[in-house]
């Protein structure tokens, strides 16, 4: 029986230095040779799924958090954010001096020191790994590489919202932001404390899951997830099988029905070989 399975990337297809460990590279493509269907379904703009990911080959990609959906190249969802609603947390950043950056599915426009910020972030996790400064360089880099500096912040096809830690608690961007957008807090671990996405509300990874569920005619009870940061929650709850990587937060381990082992310890792979996958 066909399964359809759906793939967080950060911290659960790819590790902490952004890169795929082979095992996980395998177990995608033996779960297709087998019939499955594999679907991306992260945070990520389109623009921020980098070659190295997309060649290990996948039926098609939610992003956004669920705002935007991709299927064999062809869009059919694509929520955006209103422009009243940029202009307010535009407004709000800069006065808090907060680095971040708009995501579009061409591109990621960045705010003033967001390039600036992102490179020394980068830099300083090589220092502190030297000895995966080449993976860290294949796997991350590419974030400033689709990231845009253009004046003109106000637009209208933005779909998601990535900030970068600051000295503003999370607390208080949540208070601010919360009427307007949905906050989930350190999606990315390198972004720092305090720092986030923003989504449209009443949108996530399970809406996006269950208008593609329609869209391919495809029962729920087919269905597997996995990942393990605070956006991966709803995808786990809603799926017939979610699964947390062992490297998740204890919140998302909550939410799942089984723990796999960490993306560097063949969770995936060992995962997909427990449920007959591969």
């Amino acid at each position: 029986m066909q399964k359809i399975i759906f793939m967080d990337v950060d911290g659960t297809l790819v590790n902490d230095h952004g890169v795929i460990p082979e095992s996980a590279k395998l177990a995608v493509q033996k779960a297709r040779e087998n019939g499955h269907l594999v679907y991306l379904c992260t945070g990520r703009s389109k623009a921020e799924l980098f070659s190295h990911i997309v060649e290990v080959g996948f039926d098609g990609s939610i992003c956004a958090a669920g705002g935007y959906i991709e299927v064999d190249e062809e869009i059919i969802l694509h929520e955006r954010v209103k422009k009243e609603d940029i202009q307010h947390l535009v407004e709000f950043f800069n006065k808090h001096k907060i680095d971040f950056f708009l995501e579009t599915h061409g591109g990621n426009i960045a705010s003033r020191n967001c390039k600036t910020r992102l490179r020394t972030i980068i830099n300083h996790l090589i220092m502190e790994n030297a000895e995966a400064k080449a993976a860290i360089k294949k796997g991350i880099e590419p974030f400033i590489d689709v990231l845009i500096e253009e004046k003109d912040l106000i637009r209208e096809d933005i779909n998601k919202i990535s900030f970068l830690g600051s000295d503003l608690p999370i607390e208080m961007i949540s208070k601010e932001l919360a009427s307007k957008f949905t906050v989930i807090p350190s999606t990315v671990s390198m972004f720092g404390p305090n720092s986030g996405e923003l989504s449209i509300p009443g949108v996530n990874k399970a809406t996006g899951i269950e208008f593609l569920l329609s869209h391919l005619n495809i029962k729920k009870e087919h269905t597997f997830g996995y990942g393990d940061g605070y956006n991966d929650i709803e995808m786990l709850e809603f799926v017939q099988h979610g699964i947390a990587m062992g490297n998740a937060k204890e919140a998302v381990k909550k939410a799942a029905n089984d723990i796999t082992d960490t993306h560097d310890e063949h969770g995936i792979y060992n995962s997909f070989k427990k449920y007959g996958l591969i």
